[in-house]
């Protein structure tokens, strides 16, 4: 049984989304960031934390690459060639969408006041809109790898989500055909507030 430590309105979303596709039991401790639980698993304090036995993995990427090479699921095989573009791709969206994502969060709400500098949002913006387009440029099919959902569809719509709530640009065309994809799946489905 794996237990996740993080909100579900963090990057610890992408954690469960994934063991919600793998279908294998977990337990949620919704915690925020800087909890005394979170620092108490990561001296960090930052979340998600996945936890096994008695096993802390920090850092969802490292989490959901563990998970699906654990699971043999929602990857390419370690050592071939599909594995090295999925893990290009990964990194892609990682330094290209998610850093931009993140900057601008430290500059709206995570940074003291005094270090925030405002004016770079909208530079932010307009690098987000440029890289987004380079990496649906780069899809093979309608995942981002081809014909099956790998980790970074996994990561990509999870800054989807984070983007929107940002204000950052969401009128690239085959952007929101592909997020409306994978926002469609079950587990994903699953995982959304019931009204």
């Amino acid at each position: 049984m794996y237990e996740v430590i993080g909100s579900p309105t963090s990057r610890a979303f992408r954690v469960i989304w994934m063991l919600e596709e793998l279908g294998v039991p977990y337990t949620l401790s919704p915690e925020q960031p800087q909890s005394d639980r979170a620092r108490e698993v990561n001296p960090s304090g930052k979340v998600p934390v996945l936890i096994e036995g008695d096993q802390h993995i920090i850092d969802s990427t490292a989490i959901l690459t563990y998970l699906a090479d654990k699971h043999g699921a929602l990857t390419f095989p370690a050592g071939t060639i599909e594995r090295a573009q999925q893990d290009s791709m990964t990194h892609l969206i990682l330094d290209e969408i998610d850093a931009v994502l993140w900057t601008a969060a430290r500059h709206s709400f995570i940074l003291p006041k005094d270090k925030r500098v405002a004016e770079v949002k909208p530079s932010l913006k307009w690098e987000y809109a440029r890289n987004l387009t380079t990496v649906m440029d780069r899809m093979k099919g309608p995942y981002l790898m081809g014909e099956v959902m790998t980790v970074p569809d996994i990561i990509l719509t999870h800054c989807a989500t984070w983007a929107k709530f940002a204000g950052f640009p969401t009128d690239n065309e085959a952007f929101v055909s592909y997020i409306r994809a994978t926002r469609a799946r079950p587990a994903f489905q699953k995982l959304l507030p019931k009204k």
